[in-house]
Parts: C-alpha cells; structure tokens; sequence
C-alpha cells in the first residue's frame, strides 16, 4: 500500500511540474526526446543491417507423394531369364521429401547456400548402401530417411576491367537438378543446368561472365569444372589390401577419377524468348575391355565393368516461349511452349569400349511440351511433355524425374500430363496430379552404365503420381 501511495504521489508531482512549465521548455523537452529517438533508431538499423548479413536465413520444402506404378514386360530378358508377358507393380508407393534451405551472405559480395534433404520412403528401412550412389545422389532417391547435404556453395560477385564486366566465382557442391524446363512440371524455381543432358547435383568450381550489356539480352557464359566419381581410393582406416595408400590411385584403368567440364548459359533472354546451350565432357567415363565379355572377371579379379574407358559429349539447345503472340488474349499470354534438342557421343579408348561398341556411338533426343493457364484455379496450370531418345542416348540424369526412372533419358518415347495448383487458395500448399506412360523400346538408361550395351526390350512402365508440398 506505501508503494502505491508512494507512486500516485510521483505521478501527481509529474503532472504539476508539467502543467507549471512553460510552452519553451516543453518545446525542449519534446527537442531533445526526438534527438533521442533518432539515436536509438540509428543504432536499432546499424543491428538490423548486420543482423541481415551476419545470420543464416532458412527455408523449407516439404513434399508428400503417391505414386502408383506398373511395369509391362512385353519383350525383356534380364540375365538369361525370360521376362516377356509378365508385369510388376506397387499400388501405392508413398514416399516424403524434405528440403531445409540455409543461405547467409556476411559480406555484400559474398553469399553462401546450403540445402539439407530427406528423401525416404513410408516404413522403409535403411537400404544397404549401393556403391554406384554417389553423395551427391542419394538425396535425390526415395531410400531412407537420413538428412544428408543436397547443396553447400558459396558464390562470390563481382565486376572486372573498366567495362565493369560482372562475373561471379563458385565452388562447391552446386544445385544441378530440376534445371531448365523439368522445373515447370515440377513446379519449383528453375535450376541453371539444361535438364535435358543433365539432372543431378555436382560438386565443382564454377565461374560465370554476365554478357547482357556486351551481346544479347540476358546473356550470360558459366564454366563448370568438377568430380563426378574418385575411384580408387582406401581411407586411412581402411583394411589397405594393395599396400599403405590412403587416398591415393593406382595408375591403372581399373576405377580412376571421373571429372567433368561443362560450358553452358544464355543465348537470348528477353523475357518473352528464352534459349539456353550446355555442352559437357566427361572425362575417364566408365566401360569395359574390349578383350573380355562386359561383366566378366579380369586376371585380377574385378568385373570387366565400371572401368575408365573413353570420353563422353553431351550437348543440348533449349528453347522456352513465355506467352504466345503480342498480348492478343490473356489466355496466349500466359501459354508457354517450350522444345529441345540433345545428343549424346561416348568415344571408347584404344581396347576399351562404350555402350558396348568399340566405335564412337551417338544418340539424339528431343522434348516438347507446353503449359497453359487451368482456367479453374487462380494460379493452376496445366501441362503435357513429350520426349523421344534413340537407341544409344545416355545423359547424366541420376535424379529421379519419376518414380520409374528418368522420363528424359528414355530409349524410346515418353508422354507425360499433369496439373499443378494451390489447394485450399494457400500460396504455400501447392500440389500436383500427374502421369507419366513410357515406352522403352531399347534397355532403359540405369546409372549411365557405359557397359550395358542397348539392347532391344519392349517395357511399358505407367506411373501415376500426387503429391502436395508446403513450402515457407
């Protein structure tokens, strides 16, 4: 009760010295109190601003599905046995995907991004580990539910010369999937690869060249140089069966390092007009000895597969119409049409051979397709893919574009439909029906096996696919 009486006594003291004071001192005082204000605030936006360079921003994406899947095996013999006339098949395949985005940039030049995945199937177990999944592609398969790191590179921007040509510098295991054209009927932000010759994560050293102001609009040139595969190689704790060598090579043919140097980038970027290039040599690719059936034991004891063999060439052309025509109706406007063009050429070494050919073999493909406004949702599209590859195309499409294997790297004919929009009118709940029918009518592309020679199968396989994915 004193402290109660004690206060009210205060606040009427206040309230007589203010009414007592004269309009000047007021003033004054109502002066230096804005003073005040206007230092904190100078202070409060000196913490904001190295709070928005000095933490670690993050994002996620997590993604339920169910698929439905079939096999048809018309004509198809695997290891001697007959398959022809049999089927197989999963009613529901329910699998959850999570992606935890991390992105930081300390200095204004420099930004580091980083992505953590889980991708596993419901009341599956953890699957032995198969050593032809690498760490950068096991987070784009439905296997386990262990978090393993999908992304983490850092990009330094800057500019060059009097011209001030911008450029920007990378390394580190960079964000290769869901590139140009497979991120619409994905439904998520485009990639920068071409996803025609390449869809899987990739660890290597990155620098890019803005060429807008100096060539075409949107133009732009990346070099990409990394590993794909180090092969023999024993860490330091293991059982050295060759001989103390850890991390280190014989200097033989047998499992030798794999790298890779891409070029891709812009053409033309208007806004409207899009055409993006890649071309990628793989350097040390994998095959077999021509002197010994594929599969077979060596003289020392390992399988005639999986061997450094030659060099692969891979190229695509993209092309992407965002709207159709010069504003003649909001329908056109929001139609995109999109094509490509790839080829393939895998050239085997002296006594070695590719795709089971001891010759240069080179295979083409092509995809089409087109999205349009659904007319039914706010933000709906719906879309319809076609793609066609010849008996020896073999693109680095590890990531699983469909339950049943990559629809891209097909050996035959693919046609695929499907509608993405927001359930409930949420913009971070979207969702997608889709199916996906493909027709291989040469041995389906697994691994890019440079020592599976194509052989003619006839295998229908029919997935049919919803999923829902919040994302914040």
């Amino acid at each position: 009760m004193k402290k109660l009486i004690s206060l009210s006594l205060m606040a009427s003291l206040a309230i007589t010295t203010l009414q007592s004071a004269t309009n000047a001192e007021l003033e004054e005082r109502i002066a230096t109190l804005e003073k005040k204000l206007s230092k904190t605030n100078k202070k409060l936006n000196v913490v904001k601003a190295h709070d928005a360079y000095d933490n670690i921003k993050f994002s996620l994406d997590f993604r339920n599905s169910f698929d439905s899947i079939n096999y048809t095996y018309n004509n198809y013999s695997y290891k001697g046995q007959d398959l022809s006339g049999t089927e197989a098949s999963n009613d529901s395949l329910l699998t959850s995907r999570l992606y935890l985005n991390m992105k930081s940039s300390p200095v204004e030049n420099l930004m580091f991004s980083g992505q953590l995945a889980m991708y596993g199937t419901w009341g599956g177990s953890h699957l032995a580990y198969d050593s032809a999944l690498k760490t950068w592609s096991e987070s784009s398969k439905a296997t386990d539910a262990i978090v393993r790191v999908r992304e983490a590179y850092f990009v330094w921007s800057d500019s060059l010369g009097d011209d001030r040509l911008p450029y920007s510098f990378s390394v580190g295991r960079r964000p290769s999937s869901t590139g140009f054209l497979a991120n619409m009927r994905e439904n998520e932000e485009v990639g920068s690869p071409l996803a025609h010759i390449t869809n899987m994560e990739v660890d290597g050293a990155m620098i890019k060249l803005d060429l807008d102001k100096y060539v075409l609009p949107g133009a732009y040139i990346k070099f990409v140089y990394g590993r794909a595969h180090s092969g023999g190689m024993e860490t330091l704790y293991d059982t050295a069966t060759n001989g103390y060598r850890p991390y280190a090579q014989n200097n033989e043919d047998l499992d030798e390092n794999v790298d890779f140097l891409v070029i891709l980038g812009n053409l033309y970027n208007d806004g409207q007009h899009h055409i993006m290039f890649e071309h990628a040599t793989i350097f040390d690719t994998k095959g077999a000895r021509s002197d010994t059936k594929a599969g077979a034991e060596l003289p020392d004891g390992s399988l005639n597969k999986s061997l450094d063999a030659g060099t692969g060439y891979l190229a695509a052309l993209s092309y992407k119409m965002d709207g159709v025509g010069e504003e003649i109706n909001d329908f056109l406007d929001s139609t995109i049409l999109f094509a490509s063009i790839a080829m393939t050429t895998y050239s085997p070494d002296a006594g070695h051979q590719l795709l089971g050919s001891t010759e240069d073999e080179t295979g083409y493909s092509f995809w089409v397709g087109a999205t349009i406004p659904d007319m039914i949702t706010e933000n709906g599209r719906f879309g319809i893919e076609y793609n066609h590859g010849s008996e020896y195309w073999t693109p680095i499409t590890w990531a699983e574009d469909t339950a049943i294997g990559s629809k891209v790297a097909v050996r035959g004919d693919a046609v695929e439909a499907y509608w993405n929009f927001n359930p409930f009118g949420a913009k971070n709940l979207t969702a997608q029906i889709r199916y996906t029918h493909v027709q291989h009518d040469y041995t389906p592309n697994i691994r890019c096996a440079g020592w599976v020679k194509p052989q003619e199968v006839d295998i229908e396989a029919d997935d049919l696919r919803f999923f829902i994915t919040y994302s914040y």
